[in-house]
């Protein structure tokens, strides 16, 4: 018998919301491929396109796992 842990909304588990979790692969696959940002030009303030690419993904990530844990974490498991 395989251990699940408890969901909080009393076992009912909404397949709706496990969609979410494909948001978090946008910065999975926008940093995973380097040739996609292997280049110097466009620069801002001087910094390479290489590493502003990079950074920028920070906040998006963020973002993501924020959109992410609001639209599958249950009202009542929030406190």
């Amino acid at each position: 018998m395989a251990y699940e842990p408890p969901t909080g909304n009393g076992g009912a588990r909404s397949t709706h919301s496990r969609a979410w979790y494909w948001l978090l692969l946008v910065p999975l696959v926008g940093t995973l491929i380097p040739s996609i940002y292997n280049k110097n030009a466009p620069t801002i303030i001087g910094i390479p396109f290489f590493y502003w690419y990079q950074l920028a993904w920070i906040p998006i990530a963020v973002l993501c796992v924020v959109v992410v844990y609001r639209a599958t974490t249950g009202r009542s498991d929030r406190r």
